[in-house]
C-alpha cells in the first residue's frame, strides 16, 4: 500500500477510529486492564520476499507447523499500526517490517488488533506468538518476556500551530496535558508535575485516554494545552492534521522498540533478530522505513534483551 497523508477533513471527522488512531506505546509498566473499544479484526500479511532455509530453521515445531504467527497489535499508531481504510486490514510500518521478517522465517503474519495494555498479557498467556507494537524496551518488560530491538524512537510534545497556550514542556505546571494510558509519557508528565508541585506550583492536569486519536483531538480542540508521544505518532499526527498542530521541542528520551516474544522462545527471538539483519541487508527494512517516514530511527544492532 503506499502511504498517503489523509485529508484533514477525514482525520478529525474520524480521529476516534481505529483507522486514525495514533498512540504512544513505550509503557515502562506492563499493564493488566482490559482492551479498550478496539476492533477485534484481523489482517493476514502476505510478501513475495524469499524465505531464508537457515532462519526458517530455527522456527519452532509448533509455529512452523501452522506456518502463520498471530500477532498482537494496537491498531491506534499510525503510522506505525493502524487500521487501513477498509475498517479492518492493519497496516503500517510495523505491520511491514514484521511481514518481511515472518517471510524470511516462511511464515505468515496475522495481525490482530488488540488494546496495548493487554497485549504482553497475552503474548505470555499463549494468545499471540508475538507482540508487535512499538513496546519501549525496558527492564521490567524484560523481565516477563523476550525483547527484539528494530527501531529508536523518542518522545515528542506537540501543540496547536502558533502555541497559543505558550507551552513551555519544562515548565508546564497547571496545565492540561494530553496523553495516551500506560505510555512512558505518563512517567514523564508525572515527574515534570511533581518538579511543579515540590516548587509550590500547580501540578500538571494530565488527560488521559486508552485512544491517542482521542488525546490528539484532545488539543485540537483546546481541551488540552499539548501532547506528548512517541516521536513517530506525534509527527504523523502534525502531518495529518493539515497545520492545526506542530511539534513543540526535540525529540528527547530515544530508545528501541522491540518484538514481544515468550520468554521460552529465547531461540525463536534471536531468530528474528537475524531475520531483521536479513531484511536489513537486502534493503528491505530500510525502505520500508523511508516509505513510512522513519528512516531517522534505523538502527543496525537488532539483539534480543538488548
Amino acid at each position: 500500500m503506499t502511504h498517503r497523508l489523509r485529508p484533514t477533513a477525514v482525520l478529525i471527522t474520524g480521529l476516534a477510529t481505529a483507522g486514525l488512531a495514533l498512540s504512544a506505546c513505550g509503557s515502562n509498566t506492563l499493564g493488566n486492564s482490559s482492551a479498550s473499544g478496539s476492533s477485534s479484526s484481523s489482517s493476514s500479511s502476505s510478501t513475495s520476499a524469499t524465505v531464508d532455509p537457515a532462519l526458517a530453521a530455527k522456527v519452532p515445531a509448533n509455529i512452523k507447523s501452522k506456518g502463520t504467527l498471530v500477532v498482537g497489535s494496537d491498531a491506534s499508531y499510525a503510522p506505525n499500526e493502524f487500521i487501513d481504510t477498509d475498517g479492518k486490514t492493519v497496516v503500517g510500518m510495523d505491520v511491514d517490517l514484521f511481514t518481511a521478517v515472518a517471510a524470511k522465517l516462511g511464515l505468515k503474519a496475522q495481525f490482530q488488533n488488540a488494546g496495548f495494555d493487554t497485549i504482553i498479557l497475552g503474548v505470555t498467556s499463549g494468545k499471540y506468538d508475538v507482540g508487535v507494537s512499538s513496546f519501549t524496551i525496558n527492564a521490567d518488560r524484560k523481565k516477563q518476556v523476550n525483547m527484539v530491538s528494530y527501531f529508536n524512537a523518542g518522545t515528542q510534545w506537540a501543540v496547536k500551530t502558533g502555541n497559543p497556550k505558550h507551552v513551555d514542556p519544562n515548565n508546564a505546571c497547571g496545565l492540561s496535558i494530553g496523553v495516551q494510558k500506560g505510555t512512558t509519557q505518563i512517567d514523564d508528565l508525572t515527574a515534570r508535575s511533581k518538579k511543579c508541585t515540590d516548587a509550590g506550583k500547580p501540578a500538571i492536569k494530565q488527560i488521559i485516554d486508552a485512544d491517542q486519536s482521542k488525546v490528539t483531538a484532545s488539543v485540537i480542540s483546546g481541551k488540552s494545552d499539548a501532547m506528548l508521544a512517541d516521536s513517530p505518532v506525534g509527527l504523523y499526527a502534525v502531518k495529518q492534521t493539515g497545520g492545526q498542530l506542530q511539534a513543540l521541542g526535540a525529540i528527547y528520551d530515544s530508545a528501541p522498540y522491540g518484538i514481544v516474544v515468550p520468554k521460552s522462545e529465547t531461540d525463536f527471538a534471536q531468530a528474528i533478530a537475524d531475520a531483521f539483519k536479513a531484511i536489513a541487508a537486502d534493503g528491505t527494512y530500510k525502505a520500508t522505513l523511508t516509505k513510512w517516514g522513519n528512516d531517522t530511527g534505523a538502527i543496525t544492532d537488532f539483539a534480543v534483551n538488548p
